[in-house]
C-alpha cells in the first residue's frame, strides 16, 4: 500500500520506518518541509515529501501532530484525496502539558470527533495507546501469546478493516473499539492506555473504562 505520515515524531517516526520494512510505500511529511527529513528519505520504501503530497497518498495517510496543531493544517488538505482512503489519528490531547485548553473536548467531545471536525473528514483513531518503543520492537507474529491489540475507533466498518490488515503486518492484534464517539475508552488516563495488552485483555479495559477525563487531564 501507499501510506502519507503526516508528523515524523515518536509515533509517525516509528510507523514510516515500520510500514516500509514490511514491504509497503511511505511519503512522510512533517511541518519543516522535506529537507528536514533525510535520514528518513535515505531508507528504503520511504520519501520525503510535503504535507500536501503525504495527504494524497493513495491508500492510507496517519496524521501523528499534536492534536493543537490539527487546526493549523490547510483547510482543504483533503479535498482531493477519494472516499476509500483511510486516515487515522494518533494524537493525544495533554492540555496542561502541550495542548492548551480546547473548549469542545474539554465539554466532552472525544479527541479525534474534534480533529475529524476540524479536517473535514471522517477519521479513525489508532497507535494513540501504544509507546513508541513498543511500536518498535514490540510486534510479534499472528497467534504469537501476549501479541499485543491496538484499538481502533471508527464509523467506518471498511476502514477499520484496512487497517487491520496493516496492523497484522506490523505484528500487532487490531481490535474494534467501537464508534469514533466512543474513542474516549482509549484515551490517555484509560485502562487500555499505554498498557500494551493482548486482545482480550485490550476489550477487558475498554469496557472497563470511564468516560470522566482525570483532572491531571484537564485543562
Amino acid at each position: 500500500m501507499e501510506i502519507g505520515i503526516i508528523g515524523s515524531g515518536q509515533i509517525g517516526g516509528t510507523l514510516a520506518r515500520r510500514f516500509a520494512r514490511a514491504g509497503h510505500s511511505v511519503l512522510i511529511a512533517n511541518s519543516r518541509g522535506p529537507a528536514s527529513l533525510a535520514d528518513f528519505d535515505r531508507l528504503d520504501g520511504v520519501r520525503a515529501v510535503t504535507i500536501r503530497e503525504a495527504a494524497r497518498a493513495a491508500d492510507v495517510v496517519v496524521m501523528s501532530i499534536p492534536v493543537k496543531r490539527v487546526g493549523e493544517l490547510p483547510d482543504d488538505l483533503f479535498d482531493d484525496e477519494g472516499k476509500d482512503v483511510v486516515v487515522v489519528d494518533t494524537g493525544n490531547y495533554y492540555p496542561k502539558e502541550r495542548d492548551g485548553r480546547i473548549g469542545e473536548i474539554e465539554e466532552g467531545m472525544t479527541e479525534s470527533r474534534w480533529t475529524s471536525r476540524q479536517i473535514g473528514r471522517p477519521v479513525l483513531k489508532a497507535f494513540n495507546t501504544i509507546p513508541s518503543d513498543s511500536l518498535e520492537n514490540g510486534g510479534r507474529p499472528d497467534g504469537a501469546q501476549g501479541r499485543i491489540a491496538i484499538p481502533v475507533a471508527g464509523d467506518d466498518p471498511a476502514h477499520k478493516q484496512k487497517l487491520f490488515g496493516l496492523l497484522d503486518d506490523l505484528g500487532f492484534d487490531g481490535i474494534d473499539a467501537g464508534t469514533l464517539d466512543e474513542s474516549w475508552r482509549q484515551q490517555p488516563g484509560t485502562p487500555v492506555y499505554a498498557a500494551n495488552l493482548d486482545a482480550s485483555g485490550a476489550r477487558r479495559a475498554l469496557k472497563a473504562a470511564v468516560q470522566e477525563r482525570p483532572d491531571e487531564l484537564r485543562a
